[in-house]
């Protein structure tokens, strides 16, 4: 049986909702596979998958394709293609404010099994550029479109270690593509991930300075009790999960363990007590392993989030957007963009 998910914009965060009777696999893989047996351009790409840095990895990008140009109000959209391993071609959004020179950046990571759908809705196009910023958007490793080639009975969580570690190093190749575009303040970077989407942005923030600002909600971790306790784990699969040699792997991008090394200079921890994809004694533990001078917000009742969120759907993005308008502007960037509201 598959996968199925439905999302729903709270406040401009997506919320995920899962049905999952008896999932093994998220989708159907793509037909025809994108694997092609002649494409050389990848043969000397070496990635390591025991790290979210890219200290020991060789990736190697091909020139972009922009497939889609579009003017929305007050906005211009772009579709990009990146790419920089085999078989795995990736479809880049980049909405950016019109009239703003050299905008701020703000990358949404909404996590498995999230699509790009979100980023085509005109009300998240208007809210994530309201106030003169750049929105990019893209989806984690095995996840959506980057689904093929893999075995029916291969998903996100069964290959974790491979799924978080090319995602952390998904966002630094995208942030190398958007410094060579020299249209955007790579001084004033932001990334927005929820659920696996925020543990890939703890991963990535731990890897790379250029993350400036960093709002993380509900991401998972503490992968020994999350594989054992997690009710999105289904339970035919939960004995293959809990076994040494995948919680071995699974330790080298343990977010407990990269949480303390978060190098941006502005971290915001969000949790929901009522979300059900981590359990709760996991997300203590993620909140005490945030390093000193982060912000934690609890809501304890999903009522309590509606109606922060809800409300004034700008204020979900108020945080995020006031501590990157906080920090200098690059060089030829507009000195600050419009207060968010």
């Amino acid at each position: 049986m598959l996968r199925n998910c439905f999302t729903a914009m709270v406040g401009g965060i997506v919320l995920l909702c899962f049905f999952c009777p008896s999932s093994i696999a998220q989708m159907e893989p793509e037909l025809p596979p994108i694997a092609k047996p002649n494409d050389t351009r990848f043969k000397d790409v070496v990635e390591d998958m025991t790290s979210p840095t890219l200290e020991k990895s060789a990736l190697k990008p091909v020139p972009a394709m922009v497939g889609l140009a579009n003017q929305g109000s007050g906005y211009s959209i772009s579709l990009i293609r990146v790419q920089w391993r085999r078989a795995d071609p990736i479809d880049l959004w980049l909405i950016k404010p019109t009239g703003v020179k050299k905008p701020p950046v703000i990358i949404y990571l909404n996590g498995f099994p999230t699509d790009t759908d979100v980023f085509k809705e005109q009300g998240f196009q208007q809210l994530s550029t309201q106030g003169g910023f750049a929105a990019v958007g893209f989806v984690t490793a095995l996840t959506g479109h980057r689904y093929h080639d893999i075995g029916l009975n291969k998903w996100f969580v069964s290959e974790l270690q491979q799924s978080l570690a090319e995602s952390a190093h998904d966002v630094q190749m995208v942030l190398n593509y958007l410094a060579s575009r020299g249209d955007l303040d790579m001084d004033r970077v932001g990334l927005f991930g929820q659920l696996s989407g925020a543990t890939v942005g703890i991963l990535a923030a731990a890897a790379d300075p250029r993350i400036k600002v960093l709002d993380a909600l509900d991401p998972w971790g503490d992968w020994p009790t999350w594989m054992a306790k997690s009710p999105f784990v289904p339970e035919e699969e939960r004995p293959n999960f809990v076994k040494p040699e995948f919680l071995s792997k699974a330790a080298k991008l343990e977010p407990l363990d990269w949480m303390p090394k978060v190098q941006s200079k502005k971290f915001r921890l969000l949790q929901r007590t009522s979300e059900g994809e981590t359990p709760l004694e996991s997300k203590m533990k993620l909140q005490a392993a945030v390093p000193a001078g982060a912000t934690v917000v609890l809501y304890k009742t999903s009522d309590e989030f509606v109606k922060a969120n809800s409300e004034h759907p700008e204020r979900a993005l108020y945080w995020i957007k006031s501590a990157l308008q906080s920090l200098p502007a690059a060089e030829g960037a507009s000195a600050a963009p419009a207060k968010p509201n």
